[in-house]
């Protein structure tokens, strides 16, 4: 879906500003956000940590004061990054930082349930109903489960995966290793992905990685459909070919 730039533009970023106050340096706040969670690589980063890497820089540059330390712990020990997780840890730790984390993630919840209407990007359908024919489709997303399932839902294309694994499964790595369980040669899987998380997601579980090269979807969809599916399936995907295609990925994202 055509989401993540308008989701970190209009919610993410801007609802942070509001939930620390940072109102007088918003501007080069928002700055630091987009860069982290879009325009490098570590575009695609589940909020939680993204927030932390924010903050962070923030205090750097002395535009945070505010002691955070209880949110760099809670994402060093927890199983997950998820609403959930963070709602459990506060049920045995009193810590006003986590309570305004999780203020603000809910914050950024109710924003994208109000943002317009999300369209998936030119050629995604048709190749999703294209790759249906020779293999099992799973949705792996860092997002809220009911914002996926809902865009999924509106534009006709639930129906054609196998299974949907949100935020509240787990990692991306989790979640492509518990796919595995299902028998899968690791040879025969392909994680599909815009961000170098979810290249690395496929790596630290040894499967192939099809990178969405930023700001050129609707050709990368294509090509997926009408080469990189072809070369999946008669086992030449792997080694120069991929190669080529991460080159693109990383020089974009330079």
């Amino acid at each position: 879906m055509d989401t993540m730039d308008i989701k970190h533009k209009r919610c993410f970023g801007p609802q942070m500003v509001k939930s620390w106050g940072l109102e007088a340096n918003e501007k080069e706040v928002l700055d630091i956000w987009n860069k982290i969670s879009l325009y490098s690589e570590t575009r695609g980063i589940n909020r939680f940590p993204g927030l932390g890497l924010t903050l962070n820089e923030c205090s750097e540059r002395g535009i945070v004061t505010e002691d955070f330390r209880d949110l760099m712990k809670w994402l060093e020990s927890t199983a997950g990054y998820s609403s959930g997780a963070l709602k459990k840890a506060l049920e045995e730790w009193d810590s006003p930082v986590l309570r305004r984390v999780l203020e603000w993630s809910d914050h950024v919840n109710k924003a994208i349930a109000e943002l317009p209407e999300s369209l998936p990007f030119e050629g995604v359908k048709e190749t999703l109903e294209y790759m249906r024919e020779y293999a099992d489709l799973a949705v792996v997303s860092s997002a809220n489960r009911e914002a996926v399932e809902k865009e999924w839902t509106r534009h006709g294309m639930i129906g054609l995966v196998k299974e949907v694994l949100a935020q509240d499964s787990g990692s991306k790595t989790a979640c492509i290793a518990r796919l595995l369980e299902e028998g899968y040669d690791k040879d025969h899987v392909i994680m599909i992905g815009d961000a170098p998380g979810d290249g690395s997601a496929a790596d630290r579980n040894g499967v192939l990685f099809y990178p969405m090269v930023i700001r050129r979807e609707a050709e990368c969809w294509r090509r997926l459909r009408e080469e990189a599916f072809g070369h999946f399936l008669n086992g030449t995907y792997k080694g120069a070919y991929q190669e080529e295609l991460l080159k693109e990925f990383h020089d974009a994202l330079k």
